[in-house]
């Protein structure tokens, strides 16, 4: 592998707090590496590269990578055995960082073995910083990439199915077993690729879409026009036949339909 030195100094402890879970199948590392297209971007930033098993497949990529990792150690891994990464190795918290004190305007592409226990707060920041992510995948807790791809009509699909194909089109890829990290989870993983709608406008206030979003779901087994009532909705508009639907039957479409139909008579949260 280019711009890899074989590892001299021993391995990474994984840490609990930190969900650390290291993949250790080259196969699947390079798998997940092969998930983007490459295409329309230059760089790429991966989270939690830990040991670098998945970095020395991206490192062949025609593309420029970054990555950012919180713990100590494992930067100091990587300092040591991917010496021409050096300078694009940020020792910080991707859910605190500045994505622009990294890359200015640019656009570029995310990718990792996503910790567990923050993986659907990284795609709500991909969701804020979307005008400059144009393409995502990696590595989740198999039942939470599911429902991010998940379809209405199903008990999976829920506000992380909404808010994600809003605007990027989500695809599950494959399976991956405990038995390929170190140490093994206890579920099974699933990978998935986000690739944003290009020339999509969101025809509604996008506040008052989310609010809308989050408030049906939190509610998931009522109709709408009971878990919506504190918008406090005049009684004819709650008379509008959508209104009988449970928000795991309405497609992202429809939402935004909803929201625009809520938009005169609510309040956005700006």
């Amino acid at each position: 592998m280019k711009n890899y030195k074989p590892n001299t100094s021993g391995d990474v402890r994984a840490k609990k707090h930190l969900g650390q879970h290291f993949l250790k199948d080259e196969n699947i590392a390079s798998k997940i590496a092969d998930t983007l297209s490459y295409s329309g971007y230059y760089k790429v930033l991966e989270i939690g590269p830990g040991m670098g098993v998945l970095t020395k497949y991206l490192l062949e990529k025609d593309a420029e990578i970054h990555v950012i990792e919180i713990d100590r150690e494992s930067v100091e891994f990587l300092e040591s055995n991917y010496l021409h990464l050096r300078d694009r190795i940020h020792e910080k918290d991707f859910l605190k960082v500045d994505l622009q004190s990294l890359f200015g305007a640019e656009e570029f592409a995310i990718i990792g073995n996503f910790p567990y226990n923050i993986s659907t707060q990284i795609v709500f920041k991909v969701l804020q910083h979307r005008d400059q992510i144009p393409e995502f995948s990696g590595m989740f807790q198999k039942e939470v990439a599911k429902r991010i791809c998940e379809k209405e009509g199903s008990k999976a699909y829920g506000i992380l199915s909404v808010l994600t194909q809003a605007f990027y089109t989500a695809e599950y890829l494959f399976t991956v077993p405990p038995s390929v990290f170190s140490p093994p989870p206890k579920v099974d993983s699933g990978v998935l690729r986000l690739q944003r709608k290009e020339n999509f406008h969101l025809a509604c206030d996008e506040k008052l879409f989310y609010r809308v979003v989050k408030t049906s779901f939190n509610q998931r087994r009522k109709t709408l026009r009971n878990s919506l009532k504190s918008l406090n909705l005049p009684g004819n508009l709650r008379e509008d036949i959508i209104f009988d639907k449970r928000p795991e039957q309405l497609g992202f479409q429809q939402f935004i339909d909803l929201t625009k139909m809520i938009e005169p008579y609510a309040v956005s949260s700006k």
